[in-house]
């Protein structure tokens, strides 16, 4: 057994769940047999324990990463303060720069809050949004967090969240009190939303601007027109959309505007920072209520997030990885038409996925990650673009996916059956985020 698989069997020993991030469990990728722990990560590649480097053509760090791991002039910014502090009684001046960044990208807002990871901002958003609107009923679209006002949505029905999150999820630990609270619906189905409006009393709306597909028939514009009109705050959740296709929130594609939007995720490049950005009537309400973290204050987060933005601008990295995305897209339908497989592709180009449509779907995502680990590639049927990504890396992504693509084109001809060809157990199901 190797050193990251031994260290995880400790690991559910002593950390509940194995891990910090459910999307980090080996069983989401390749039970009993993912490396589990890195050493070095630099570039689009990742060394495990066992000095074993593999070529990241998978999630880059769970989207985290969009300019590669371990940017030179991001490490660099973030080495440089530390000599100087990273705490301190005082408050860091960086926060003040990247709020009027933020703000400068975003004019509709004039006002930053900032945390250290996504669920703590939509948590800011959601209590500063019941602040300001007077009204606690919040109407939500998409993947939120794991904060309580977000689970209490499955209280209302035990499968509120499916398709937002996972399905089924147990409401554990949540308050009862918290039933008929948050109230979902899907993406693209106005009357549904309008519907909810007409018979609560909504004082938030919360959504993701879009996941694996775009808004139709002026979806966002109706949403917004409905929100004005029924003096809702309209709350846009960019921490993973953010940055991606454009300088900011996503939402600029479609001329839109919200009342707050979040970012997360891309914004640090792998460092620990998020922001709410806010109308002033709409932010100033946090006053009356209690927001605060000894840790939201440190110097770390705002500094990277700074020569981040500042790299981003530089070289138009929305568009570098939106070609790359595309790219990869495209290869993954050739490989099928090639093998005369049917598949699935959806998702922003930057935020690829595809499903194969067949009963082993996922089965036949277990065989790809573990082929592709022998051949040296951290590979599913996810791609998060980087900068990184260069053109060199697809040819050689492709060349060893199209022999697991014969395979599988064999499995469902009948001719292999892919129960011996797994080698663990088949992976777990994860996030269906189908707006």
């Amino acid at each position: 057994m190797r050193k990251g698989q031994t260290l995880y069997n400790k690991a559910k020993g002593i950390i509940p769940g194995g891990t910090m991030l459910l999307s980090k469990r080996p069983e989401m990728h390749l039970p009993d047999l993912w490396p589990s722990y890195f050493d070095t990560s630099k570039g689009i590649y990742v060394k495990d324990l066992d000095g074993n480097v593999y070529t990241d053509m998978y999630i880059m760090g769970i989207g985290t990463n969009t300019l590669g791991y371990g940017n030179l002039y991001v490490d660099e910014a973030v080495s440089a303060v530390i000599k100087k502090g990273n705490m301190s009684t005082f408050n860091c001046p960086e926060e003040v720069e990247l709020a009027e960044k933020l703000v400068e990208l975003h004019p509709w807002g004039e006002m930053v809050r900032f945390a250290r990871s996504g669920g703590e901002a939509n948590s800011i958003a959601v209590r500063i949004a019941r602040a300001a609107s007077g009204r606690d009923k919040v109407a939500i679209c998409g993947y939120h967090g794991w904060h309580d006002w977000y689970l209490s949505t499955n209280h209302n029905n035990v499968d509120g969240l499916s398709g937002h999150l996972l399905p089924g999820l147990d409401t554990a630990g949540v308050p009862k009190n918290l039933k008929n609270t948050v109230f979902p619906f899907h993406y693209n189905d106005f009357e549904e939303l309008e519907k909810l409006v007409s018979e609560n009393e909504i004082g938030v709306i919360k959504m993701e601007v879009v996941r694996n597909f775009g808004p139709e028939n002026n979806f966002l514009q109706k949403v917004r027109k409905l929100a004005t009109e029924k003096n809702i705050v309209l709350v846009f959740d960019e921490c993973t959309s953010g940055f991606r296709e454009t300088y900011g929130g996503i939402f600029k594609k479609y001329d839109v505007e919200p009342d707050m939007a979040m970012f997360g995720k891309t914004i640090g490049n792998g460092y620990a920072l998020t922001a709410v950005v806010g109308k002033k009537e709409v932010m100033e309400a946090a006053q009356k209520s209690f927001i605060s973290s000894t840790f939201w204050t440190e110097r770390i987060g705002p500094t990277a997030a700074l020569k981040t933005l500042e790299i981003m601008d530089r070289i138009k990295s929305w568009d570098i990885i939106t070609e790359r995305g595309s790219k990869m897209q495209k290869g993954w339908k050739e490989l099928a038409t090639n093998h005369a497989l049917g598949i699935s592709v959806s998702g922003i180009p930057s935020l690829s996925t595809y499903s194969f449509n067949s009963g082993d779907a996922l089965k036949y995502k277990t065989l790809i990650t573990q082929e592709m680990l022998k051949k040296g590639f951290l590979a599913s049927t996810n791609f998060y673009a980087c900068t990184e990504h260069h053109d060199t890396y697809f040819v050689s992504y492709f060349d060893a996916l199209d022999s697991i693509y014969k395979i599988i084109s064999e499995c469902e001809k009948g001719n292999k059956n892919i129960n011996n060809l797994l080698e663990g157990p088949v992976c777990h199901s994860g996030f269906k985020r189908l707006n």
